[in-house]
Order: structure tokens, then sequence, then C-alpha cells
């Protein structure tokens, strides 16, 4: 008790020096008596006390920001030497309503309300760490460092994925624009103009911006991975192989390069899959997994592939996939693997074919003959392929229709050549009949 008037005491005597310099305009001393209060509550363990101290000091009438700020950046030190989890999470809260509104304590607010989300996230309480990372929108915040704004919209995302909410997780990814991780930090500006806001330094736990782009990555595979987008995942995992500390370790890049290519697979037909498709044929790194080669330039080469030949070779490379980093393809893949093969097959058909019958085609596909039509429509539909469907004679054209214009030039272009034809033709019948004139006349 005694202890606790003495305490009481020494406060009450530094609120007086507070009240004084305040009044005097004195922020230095204002900001020092402050959080001088602080320390002295602290110092006695008097956590109950300090919470009522901050919210008294934040309330005092004309209170200076400085000494509000350094309140609390003062009293978020004390955060990691509480004695108890509830004496935490009080400390967390007292801190987060004094500096709710404040724009001159918005960076210490956000760590804040990140320190109290990790804390619910460890209770299993997903929702509510969730919940309370969206209340703060921290790419409004000028003053806190890019890195660590990054790391934030991150934590957001993650924890929208965790509780299984797909779309605001992928509202929050959008406030990250890719091309942010290709900026050369050593070419930053270091100090800010007159009139500018000083951009702090990160906190200490905030990886560097490369550490950023594969954790993004990581997470937007995460997203994709969600409604089997193969070809976003593919490219996912090609901005992470192409980063430098990946593609200088093969423990580390071996396991990208390999889910690049199944992705690459399994993306449906495109103008974009073929070009990411010849751009990893031409990687030299590729050679150290041939098999995966060997996969490509099968499915680039025009010729009908074996769907029960092609899954026997590389079943055990497939189901390999679960033991390598990045975990298995998905559910769906094994069967989304033998669409692909079909319908490569049913491109390399088209290519050589103009007419063939469905009995034929459905053969060359081995598939039955409804099967094939379904797998034909579908393309059809989806524009990866022109078809027409005679089904009562049985036969599938491929040539595309042609309008009114182009049947005009390609006659006009037919007369042209006959013309042509018939007078090549005079022209010779004439030279031969003046050389059977000449040799009568000899």
């Amino acid at each position: 008790m005694e202890g606790d008037g003495k305490l009481e005491a020494q406060i009450e005597a530094l609120l007086n020096v507070e009240k004084q310099m305040r009044q005097a305009g004195d922020v230095a001393a204002t900001r020092k008596a402050a959080t001088d209060i602080l320390q002295l509550c602290f110092e006695a363990r008097a956590w109950k006390t300090l919470n009522e101290q901050i919210v008294l000091l934040s309330k005092r009438r004309g209170q200076l920001k400085q000494a509000v700020q350094a309140m609390v950046q003062q009293a978020m030190q004390y955060i990691d030497q509480t004695p108890d989890l509830d004496t935490k999470i009080e400390l967390i809260k007292t801190l987060n309503s004094v500096s709710a509104g404040k724009i001159y304590v918005e960076i210490e607010r956000a760590r804040l309300i990140k320190k109290l989300a990790k804390i619910k996230e460890e209770q299993k309480l997903i929702g509510e760490a969730a919940d309370l990372m969206q209340e703060v929108a921290v790419e409004t915040f000028g003053a806190m460092a890019k890195t660590e704004k990054i790391a934030f919209i991150l934590e957001q995302v993650r924890l929208c994925l965790d509780h299984k909410d797909y779309v605001r997780a992928q509202i929050l990814s959008r406030k990250i624009n890719p091309r942010v991780f290709e900026a050369d930090p050593s070419k930053e500006k270091k100090k800010a103009k007159e009139g500018e806001n000083v951009v702090e330094e990160p906190a200490a736990d905030i990886p560097s911006l490369l550490e950023l782009k594969q954790i993004y990555y990581q997470l937007m595979i995460r997203y994709y991975s969600h409604s089997n987008d193969y070809l976003e995942i593919c490219r996912c995992y090609k901005a992470i192989y192409e980063i430098p500390s990946v593609k200088e370790d093969p423990a580390q890049w071996i396991p990208v390069l390999r889910k690049i290519c199944w992705y690459l697979v399994l993306s449906p037909h495109d103008s974009m899959q073929s070009s990411l498709h010849n751009s990893t044929l031409e990687d030299k790194n590729l050679s150290e997994i041939p098999h995966f080669r060997l996969l490509l330039k099968q499915l680039i080469t025009m010729e009908v592939i074996q769907w029960t030949a092609l899954w026997n070779t590389f079943k055990d490379e497939f189901e390999n996939e679960k033991n390598m980093p990045g975990g298995t393809l998905g559910d769906k893949a094994a069967e989304d693997l033998k669409l692909r093969v079909i319908e490569h097959n049913i491109l390399v058909v088209s290519k050589y074919y103009s007419r063939i019958t469905l009995k034929r085609l459905a053969v060359l596909l081995c598939l039955d003959i409804q099967e094939a039509e379904k797998h034909l429509s579908e393309m059809v539909v989806s524009k990866a392929l022109v078809a027409k469907i005679d089904r009562p004679m049985g036969i599938v054209c491929f040539q595309p229709p042609k309008d009114s214009n182009d049947i005009l030039n390609s006659w006009a272009s037919n007369l042209e050549k006959l013309l042509d034809l018939v007078e090549k033709s005079c022209h010779q019948i004439h030279k031969e009949t003046m050389v059977h004139k000449a040799a009568l006349k000899a």
C-alpha cells in the first residue's frame, strides 16, 4: 500500500509538471514528463495504472501531438514484457483506442493491430484476425516504408485465404502492383524534399523486397489453386523462378521448374500458353530434368499422343509432386491432363484433315463417338477451333466458313488464272504453227 501511495504521489507531481510544460508550449519537456509517468508505472509493474495514465494523458486539454506520439511509441516497447496474455491484450487495446483517428500515430496503430491479429490467430480466431487487419488501409499511409506496406497487405491476404474468403483476398491482392517488386531499392530516393513526409524505417521483422515477392506469388498460387486457374499458377511459379536467390540454388529451382512444366501442360491451349511453352522449352536448365523436356516436346509436336502411353511414362513423376515443395497438383489435375491431351489430339487432327468422319475421329482419340463429339463441341464453343458437324452423315468439317467477299475474291482469282492459262495456251499453239510453217517452206 505504501508503494502504491508513493507511486501515486510521484505520478501526481509529474502530472503537474506536464500541465505546466504543456500550457507553456514546451514540446520536449511535455514529452519527457509524459514518458516519465509511463516509465514509473512500468517499473512498478502497475499495468492497470499504466493503461489509465495513457488514456488520461492523451485526453488532456490541448495535448501536444509529439507527446501522444512519444507515449504510444514508449508504451509499445512494454507490450512484449507484460506478465500474461490478458494484460498484453488490454495494453494493446488501450493504445489502439488512443491512436484511433490520429494521423500522426497511424503507423503505430497499424503495428498494434498486426500484433493483436497475431494473438487472435494463435487463439484459432482466424475470422476475427482477418476482420481486424482489414480495418487498416495502409496503402494510404505516406510515412510508412514501402516494404512494410506490402508486408501488411500480404498479411491481410494470407488471413483472408486462411478464412476461405477468396473474394476479399483477390480485392486486397490487387492493391499490390507486381511491378513494385522489380524496383531497385538502391536507386530509390533517400532524402525527402521539404514539405514531403519523412518515410519511417520499416520494423525489424519486415522481410526484404525479394522475399516479399516470393511470399506474394506463393499467396497468389494459393488463390488461383482454389479456382484451378493453371495458367495463372504457372505464371506465378515463373515469377518465383526468376528471383535471383531461387535461380542460383538448384535445390530451389528444380522443384519450381517441375511445377512450371506441369501447370503449362495442364493449361488450356491459347496464345499466352503457347508463348510460355516455347520460352520454357528454350530454358537451358530444362536439360537437368530431361523427362519434363520430353513432356513439353510431345505436347508441342503436331502428332497424336496415346494417353495410356503418356500416363504410364509420367505417372510416377506426377504422383511424386506431392513430396516436392509446393505440394500436390490438385485433385482434378489427372483428369485435366487427360482432357488437355484430347484437346491436343483434336487440334492435330484439324491440322491434317479438312473433313473426317466422327467414327474415324473417335478411333484417333481413343474415345467413343459421344465422348469425341462432346470434346469437339466444347473446343468449338471456347473458340479454340473452327469446326462443323454434320450429324446425319457423321462428318466433321474443319474448314472455316468463308464470307461473301472471300468467295468473290477466290472466283476472281480463279478466273484470272484461267484467262492466263488460255493466253499461254494460245501463245504456245501460235508458236508451234509458225515453226511448222517454216519447216514446210524449207
